[in-house]
């Protein structure tokens, strides 16, 4: 895994010559590592399918990937208007509210969880330029909405936060973005990379002897 994620890595910085990553780069490097399929979906939960195993895959920028203890990953958009029908949502009562937030997000779950035995979402936390990273992964959940509890706070976006008083969810009124805070778990796997020359235009050109008349004008 780790070798493999370096050559992807590393290939992708020689050829864009940008230290960008985007999600479905994210996908597809991880489908090819595990010689899995990619089939990017609609609800962001079943990316990426082997056999009964399906995985939703994140990228999170951090100067520490080695050692950071928690990320925020986006989740995806919940939206009470959208699913519930609400004409209004900020400054509403916020156990009512982030009930329905989370009962989107288990619904979705649970809608992929008939299609497969196992359902995992696996996280690349990169640095900007690309040469450090980790990685982790775990089972998505559902999350039982007796267990949390949920205010506003000073910037008017929802907060949920377990029994133990842990910040565990954000809201956003606008724009419905809904966030998941996730531990690190210190077993992750960390690599450091070398930076790799850039390869040009030119010389991927002329690597595969291109000619003019493969271009047809129509």
């Amino acid at each position: 895994m780790a070798i493999n994620l370096g050559k992807e890595i590393i290939y992708l910085l020689s050829t864009r010559g940008t230290p960008r990553l985007e999600g479905n780069d994210w996908e597809e490097m991880f489908a090819r590592i595990i010689n899995a399929t990619w089939k990017p979906s609609n609800v962001g939960l079943d990316d990426i399918v082997h056999e009964q195993t399906a995985w939703s895959a994140k990228t999170v920028k951090n100067n520490s990937p080695a050692t950071v203890s928690k990320i925020r990953l986006i989740s995806g958009r919940n939206s009470p208007v959208y699913s519930f029908g609400d004409q209004k949502v900020s400054k509403r009562d916020p156990k009512n509210l982030g009930n329905k937030i989370l009962s989107i997000w288990n619904e979705r779950v649970a809608a992929v969880r008939k299609s497969y035995q196992h359902l995992r979402t696996v996280v690349l936390i990169k640095s900007n330029n690309l040469l450090e990273l980790s990685v982790f992964e775990f089972d998505t959940v559902m999350y039982p909405t007796v267990d949390y509890w949920w205010q506003w706070n000073e910037q008017q976006n929802l907060e949920g936060y377990n029994k133990l008083d842990q910040h565990i969810f954000t809201w956003q009124p606008h724009g419905s973005q809904f966030t998941i805070v996730e531990d690190v778990p210190k077993d992750r796997l960390s690599i450091r990379i070398k930076q790799p020359p850039i390869i040009s235009k030119g010389d991927v050109l002329e690597k595969i002897k291109f000619n003019e008349s493969w271009i047809e004008i129509l």
